[in-house]
């Protein structure tokens, strides 16, 4: 638990009684999160909250209108808990999830937690809607190459190497696959999975647009730092057959793509935070690497 910003306090108030009709509170805790402040709210009468108020220039870095779009969408899925407010700046209401247990890595270690994740998955990819939010990665990652060469930032010696055979991978898997772009989280850290009464909520929609299905899945195994037994579950699991070999490419593409893009976003950011985030870049670089050499082998 965080420490609760006072002057936060009449803003949280204020948005229970506009949004459940009551601001007469029990208690207020700060929960998690880096760029948001959020609350757990108890009301006098029993009835629990999450509150939650945008943290200092998020509006610089997140379109809310989006998020709301996609937020809407997992609303109406049953995948997030309901919402019940969101503002233009970002400020949101939602039902709190009974008993709530954050994810973490080891606790994705679980086949039931694999199994629930990828129906998740299923029901977000296979919902059949356009958010109209894109997720372009390869856009995104032309991007951030220019914010890199304007801020001087090296790079390893061997990315144009690198980057070349991505751009093989890509267009071999394209051709493979030519993979349909879906509605997607794309940022399911293990603490945007939230475990209550027996099953998982994929929460914080702050990044989701469209793109490859795969994505979503090649993220989840990194993060919660799967091997080849737990990645084979989840692929079955989503899939709903043992994964042939170009599902498998497939795949293991989506990794690469997925340390690739958060490389060089990381490597925008080393000017502002310095030698942390140059530790984080080179961690995801050499994790690309070796899923690189493991794709030639697939």
């Amino acid at each position: 638990m965080g420490r609760i910003i006072e002057s936060d306090i009449p803003r949280i108030l204020e948005l229970l009684k506009n949004t459940v009709g009551s601001s007469a509170c029990r208690s207020i805790a700060r929960m998690g999160g880096l760029t948001n402040h959020t609350y757990h709210t108890v009301l006098e009468d029993g009835r629990e909250y999450v509150v939650r108020i945008p943290g200092d220039g998020t509006e610089e870095m997140i379109n809310r209108g989006d998020e709301k779009v996609s937020t809407a969408l997992a609303c109406r899925l049953g995948i997030d808990a309901q919402m019940l407010y969101f503002g233009d700046d970002g400020s949101k209401v939602t039902e709190y999830i009974p008993h709530a247990v954050t994810m973490s890595a080891a606790a994705f270690h679980d086949e039931a937690r694999v199994a629930q994740a990828a129906e998740i998955y299923r029901r977000i990819h296979s919902c059949g809607e356009d958010t109209g939010v894109p997720f372009e990665v390869f856009d995104m990652a032309a991007s951030y190459e220019k914010i890199i060469r304007d801020l001087n930032v090296s790079m390893p010696g061997d990315y144009e190497e690198q980057k070349a055979k991505i751009m093989a991978i890509k267009a071999q898997v394209d051709r493979e696959i030519r993979p349909a772009k879906v509605p997607c989280h794309n940022d399911p850290l293990c603490e945007n999975w939230v475990l209550g009464d027996g099953r998982l909520y994929l929460i914080d929609w702050e990044y989701a647009g469209m793109n490859d299905g795969m994505w979503d899945l090649s993220d989840i195994s990194i993060e919660a730092g799967f091997d080849q037994h737990w990645d084979r579950l989840l692929l079955t699991a989503y899939l709903g057959h043992e994964p042939t070999a170009a599902e498998n490419r497939h795949f293991f593409a989506n990794k690469i793509y997925v340390d690739y893009l958060w490389t060089l976003w990381a490597k925008t950011r080393v000017p502002f935070d310095g030698q942390p985030m140059e530790d984080w870049a080179n961690e995801r670089y050499q994790r690309m690497l070796g899923n690189l050499a493991v794709f030639e082998k697939l």
